[in-house]
């Protein structure tokens, strides 16, 4: 067992959830699941982008807007908006925001309080996003921007130490080793600015630093966008040359493409707006609830709502975990709850029809004899093949980093399983012998969906 840090997720305070945050939240979640089903020590960090010069220009708006002492009301989005047009278009009101900002990074207390508050009400809400997608990420895992103030200042002189630090145009910098511009002349990456701030750089360094000293973490998986590569791979670079991060540490970004709409440019609502996250988790579940009511009507409301919980919710995670994170995929409703294709609907219907055998049969799993599987005809032993699969892809998973790998595994097997309840009776079968094993096959393929369904932070249900 290793130490294992996965950072993921990572919204911005003062700012909701989008579609731009599915992916890291989806991706990274159903990483830390295989890595921990494997037996690691899996740490969790949910990077919030909870420090900085915005944070100046919010407070000052709060303080100045009169509503109720500077209390944050209303939607977080139209507050930072708000913001930042006044930031944009009035040079006075930009002023006092940075003043603002010297007052909270000075540690004023009521900047601070306020500063509170905005974090306070903004994991209200990322909590109520993460419940609703069934992700394993808690109010445990939270560790900001803000975490690392305190150890930036050694950062740079630890660099400075170490030999690495360079002044370029006034502000201090080093030159991973493999870096180029344009030009061809070595680039800097910046972390201290000439008005002595820090930059994001600065901040994962000290991270990384806090992660491999304090946690004893033996690998570091950072999960976002493929747009921040060379970022990372420039971080990374710095750690080996600084000496903080030992051979034995493995150091891996996991990049991953853009959510398309179906015109293949970045998913939006019709009036262009960026689609938020909520607002999508409802879409899933109306749609899938809708689906359901033309195929079982008489089916109690509860009961319709569970359905369209896992299975809508399902269908949204496993679409995004279905392709290869680093490709682009194109958002398509119609594709993703379909009943058949590659889909979540179409496994989880796998799990029920299996579910369905013994309850029509007042079968109990849990007493049949599991040494009594024969294998006969070349279905049962498809499917017995592609069993025995499951650890391996796993395996696979937890060393690539790829969750579709697990996807196409448990698509192969429901496929598989589909011809064998074809062409192979089981509750019909008239030798109790062969009856027995294809019960026991039931069984096992019923729970790897269950299993490897989890692993991706997808729910099975009874009966759909």
């Amino acid at each position: 067992p290793r130490t294992i840090v996965v950072d993921y997720s990572g919204p911005n305070v003062a700012k909701e959830m989008h579609v731009g945050h599915l992916r890291s939240t989806v991706i990274g979640d159903a990483i830390a699941r295989v890595l921990e089903f494997q037996g690691h020590r899996v740490i969790r960090q949910n990077h919030l982008g909870d420090w900085g010069t915005q944070f100046g220009m919010l407070i000052q708006h709060l303080q100045e807007r009169g509503s109720g002492g500077g209390t944050l009301q209303g939607d977080l989005n139209e507050l930072y908006q708000e913001a930042k047009r006044r930031f944009d278009a009035d040079e006075r009101f930009a002023e006092r925001a940075r003043q603002r900002v010297v007052l909270l990074q000075g540690g004023d207390p009521d900047t601070l309080r306020q500063w509170r508050e905005l974090v306070a009400i903004s994991k209200r809400h990322f909590q109520q996003v993460y419940e609703r997608l069934d992700v394993s990420l808690t109010e445990g895992d939270y560790c900001g921007e803000s975490s690392y103030n305190n150890m930036l200042g050694e950062v740079v002189a630890r660099l400075d130490r170490a030999g690495l630090l360079r002044e370029s145009e006034g502000a201090q910098v080093v030159y991973p080793a493999g870096f180029t511009d344009r030009q061809g002349q070595p680039q800097p990456m910046i972390v201290r600015k000439t008005d002595g701030g820090y930059l994001y750089a600065t901040t994962d360094l000290a991270a990384a630093q806090w992660r491999i000293e304090q946690l004893k973490a033996d690998r570091l998986i950072y999960v976002t966008d493929a747009r921040q590569s060379q970022h990372f791979a420039m971080v990374f670079a710095t750690l080996r040359a600084a000496g903080w991060a030992p051979g034995r540490v493995q150091l891996e970004h996991v990049p991953f493409g853009t959510v398309l709409g179906e015109d293949h440019k970045p998913f939006k609502t019709r009036s262009g707006e960026v689609v938020k996250l909520l607002e999508l988790l409802d879409e899933a579940e109306q749609r899938d609830e809708a689906i359901i009511d033309q195929k079982d009507p008489q089916l109690p409301r509860d009961q319709r709502r569970v359905i369209a919980h896992a299975v809508g919710i399902g269908a949204l995670k496993y679409a995004d975990l279905a392709s290869d994170r680093i490709k682009d995929y194109v958002f398509s409703w119609d594709r993703m709850l379909a009943f058949d294709g590659n889909t979540a609907p179409y496994l989880q219907n796998a799990y029920v029809r299996i579910r369905s055998i013994f309850r029509k049969g007042g079968i109990d799993p849990a007493a049949l004899d599991r040494r009594a599987i024969a294998v006969r005809d070349p279905a049962e032993r498809a499917l017995a093949l592609q069993l025995l699969l499951f650890a391996p892809t796993v395996e696979a998973v937890g060393r690539t980093l790829e969750p579709h790998r697990l996807c196409t595994y448990l698509y192969d097997l429901a496929n598989l399983f589909h011809k064998f309840y074809e062409g192979c009776p089981v509750l019909s079968a008239q030798d109790a012998a062969v009856r027995q094993s294809r019960l026991v096959l039931c069984d096992l393929v019923a729970r790897v969906l269950e299993r490897g369904l989890g692993l991706l932070g997808i729910r099975v249900i009874e009966q759909m």
